[in-house]
């Protein structure tokens, strides 16, 4: 039986929360440059800038062998009324494999007076049935994101907290399926970057545009209206929770909640566990209430 979105809320209050209790960690070989510093993963001074057309970070770059999941979902409802999205049920594993690609490109930097940067940016994300022998190990949901994102440096402090950047961006997320399990929405997302010490934040805010046909009605009921990421690094382990509520302070609330920690063994691969608890954690599942558990390595970490 899944745990009620609240507790795991409060689970995740409990784990994160006294870690702000503790002293700064040493940052190892980063105590000087702040080699993965916000200034540096988005380029927003002089020292930091690579320039345009350079391949850089975005999300994390993670493969996990082996993601288990309460609900997997193998009869997806879309939400939409209409026959055409009459799935037939599927005997998909508890078991399968997830991993994500994700990365950016700087188009256009010093634009609007020499304070804003346009970057192209993709993200994709697989669900793979590996271990499903019976459904020919197919790939169970596949989603594509691409993004084009404006960013300004911002340089302001407040209790101690840097506001080092904000913007706007066009998001397109869809998972490229014909009937009945084509899923898509689109995204005019406003955020904002904050540092301190061995902790960054990125909070967000969307609206959704509307869509003649709508594949999953009624999806920020599930997903919400924005998220809040928030990472701590030591050096050595990277801790991260991506918490997206839809502020229904009721029986009604749903959203999500994605825990992380990265620890490295040797160089930037790093063994990886995430825990997810809610809906959404792919476009298929946007209405699927699951907790998971997956193991593997990263490559790529928030910072």
């Amino acid at each position: 039986m899944p745990f009620s979105f609240r507790t795991v809320l409060a689970l995740a209050a409990l784990t994160f929360i006294p870690l702000l209790m503790t002293g700064q960690a040493k940052n190892s070989i980063f105590n000087n440059e702040r080699t993965r510093s916000m200034s540096q993963r988005w380029e927003l001074d002089t020292l930091t800038g690579n320039g345009t057309f350079v391949i850089t970070p975005y999300k994390p770059v993670y493969i996990l062998p082996l993601r288990w999941s309460s609900e997997p979902n193998g009869k997806p409802v879309s939400g939409n009324p209409s026959p055409e999205y009459e799935a037939e049920n599927q005997n998909l594993n508890n078991l399968e494999a997830k991993f994500q690609i994700s990365f950016k490109v700087k188009v256009l930097q010093g634009i609007f007076w020499g304070h804003g940067d346009l970057w192209g940016a993709y993200t994709q994300k697989a669900h793979w049935q590996v271990y499903n022998a019976t459904l020919s190990r197919p790939f169970r949901e596949m989603n594509y994101e691409p993004e084009v994102i404006l960013n300004f440096a911002t340089n302001y402090s407040l209790f101690g907290i840097k506001g080092r950047m904000a913007g706007i961006s066009f998001n397109h997320q869809s998972n490229g399926r014909a009937y009945p399990l084509t899923r898509s929405w689109n995204r005019i997302i406003a955020h904002a970057g904050f540092e301190s010490g061995d902790w960054q934040a990125y909070l967000r805010a969307w609206y959704r545009m509307p869509d003649d046909i709508d594949d999953n009605p009624k999806i920020c009921r599930y997903l919400g209206y924005g998220d809040a990421t928030i990472i701590y690094s030591s050096g050595i382990d990277t801790f991260s929770a991506v918490i997206a509520p839809n502020f229904s302070f009721n029986r009604h609330m749903k959203g999500s909640i994605e825990l992380s920690w990265a620890r490295t063994i040797k160089g930037n691969l790093k063994g990886y566990v995430m825990f997810t608890h809610g809906y959404g954690e792919t476009l298929i599942d946007y209405n699927n209430l699951q907790t998971t558990v997956g193991i593997g390595v990263s490559l790529v970490e928030w910072l």
